[in-house]
């Protein structure tokens, strides 16, 4: 790769151990890889092969996705009135008849939207494998366009007739699972700083799979060195399977069958008490919190502000694009921002907390080390937007905080490992008409299939 020489950046967020923010800033890259960070005056002598000027812009690092279901994107504005079991059931049928072919080219869609919104990194939750999805279509999708990507080997093992929420038809045999779980680490994980795919072991609740398969999926992760993840505690129906099936509340489930560490992060997570929250913040367990995800299902607020002072790590998803509807991680962000003040308190999360939540948070419950933040070593991901749009007119006295306080825009200027990815606001790595138009098309066949 070329040496690339970012300059003169109109604030540069560094997110740092400082927390930085610099004025006029700039940073030099090289092999994908930041190699300084300062301000536009260091590096008069810096010899690079490509200079971006960004002069106009607010440079924050890449923002991390820690929870989405991107199969979704096809089945938007579906039982939109209705709670998450209930959606769930109404749901189920329709995913029954996903293909390879329409989980490829849906993941390739919620990426672009991830990517335009200034996210570089995503992980995904797939845990439904009808006909013949693989998770190795996401791979694929996720290679072609560049991002930076944690593919999560779901799974459904307890259908109805066990006393599970999916119907039968869609839940697979445990041993199956378990055997696919470990083709999908030792074909395509990659442990490496860096690392552009890594792989993810994730049963998909506990309300669907059993705990046999939650213990022994969990001592295959850590036989491997990969990570955890899962729903946990979504909302007051989640609540009572728990107690009715286990005789226990989610985190002491969690606790029972292994899943609690430094190494595990969990979805949601609106309904853990203080008790739990202790529990989670002994353990470093992440927890990835999706506000509007949980609005949209009527599901509650996530008790973040409380997760925060109590040490828990966490980080932002948008959660699948069924129960949320779009894909953009900055207004997530600002969601997050504002739903924590629902509770009457102005200052229950800020601007930069938000901000800071989905990057280094993401990076934190990802267990990565060389994302979330622009300095030396780091990866080089990172979104730029525009300062002179007419959503920051008024603001230009703390444009950090108007990245979230403001309407979310899309990013001007995307890098992910060194590589320009969305330029000028738009995507170089796919024709997006032409892949909004197949989209629709399979979405179209898929919901009249219903019909």
């Amino acid at each position: 790769m070329p040496t690339v020489l970012v300059r003169n950046i109109h604030t540069l967020v560094t997110m740092d151990a400082a927390r930085r923010e610099l004025h006029n800033g700039a940073m030099l890259i090289h092999d994908g890889v930041i190699t300084a960070v300062g301000h536009t005056d260091d590096f008069r002598e810096a010899q690079a092969n490509r200079v971006i000027d960004l002069r106009q812009h607010v440079v924050i690092p890449g923002m991390v996705n820690t929870h989405h279901h991107m199969y979704q994107t096809l089945t938007r504005v579906v039982a939109q009135d209705i709670e998450l079991f209930g959606w769930l059931k109404s749901l189920y049928p329709i995913w029954a008849r996903l293909t390879g072919e329409s989980v490829y080219v849906s993941a390739k869609l919620a990426m672009a939207e991830l990517m335009l919104s200034g996210c570089t990194t995503s992980s995904d939750h797939l845990y439904i494998y009808p006909n013949d999805v693989r998770l190795d279509d996401e791979i694929r999708a996720a290679s072609e366009m560049g991002m930076r990507f944690h593919a999560a080997r779901g799974a459904m093992s307890v259908g109805e007739k066990k006393g599970g929420l999916p119907p039968d038809a869609v839940v697979e045999e445990e041993d199956k699972i378990l055997a696919d779980m470990r083709r999908v680490v030792e074909q395509y994980h990659d442990a490496a700083d860096h690392a552009m795919l890594r792989v993810v072991i994730a049963p998909c609740s506990p309300f669907s799979v059993s705990q046999d398969l939650m213990r022994e999926s969990a001592k295959l992760a850590r036989s491997y060195g990969v990570r955890l993840h899962t729903h946990l505690a979504e909302n007051s129906n989640d609540i009572a399977y728990s107690l009715e099936n286990f005789g226990m509340l989610p985190g002491d489930y969690a606790q029972d069958v292994g899943w609690l560490g430094d190494d595990v992060w969990h979805a949601h997570c609106v309904c853990l008490n203080e008790r739990e929250i202790g529990l989670f913040a002994r353990t470093h367990t992440g927890v990835c919190t999706c506000p509007t995800s949980n609005l949209r299902l009527a599901s509650g607020i996530a008790p973040v502000r409380k997760m925060r002072d109590a040490g828990v790590p966490v980080g932002l998803g948008v959660d699948g694009s069924a129960s949320n509807d779009s894909s953009g991680l900055l207004e997530e962000a600002r969601m997050a921002m504002l739903v924590a003040r629902a509770g009457g308190n102005p200052a229950a999360l800020s601007a930069r907390e938000a901000l800071e939540i989905a990057t280094l948070g993401g990076a934190s419950v990802l267990g990565r080390s060389d994302i979330g933040a622009l300095a030396p070593g780091m990866s080089a991901d990172f979104a730029a937007f525009r300062i002179d749009q007419i959503g920051y007119a008024g603001a230009q006295h703390d444009l950090v905080a108007a990245l979230v306080f403001c309407r979310p825009a899309n990013a001007d200027t995307v890098m992910i490992n060194g590589r320009v990815v969305v330029s000028e606001g738009h995507l170089l790595t796919q024709d997006v008409p032409v892949l909004v138009e197949k989209h629709n098309a399979l979405a179209k066949r898929l919901i009249d299939g219903n019909r």
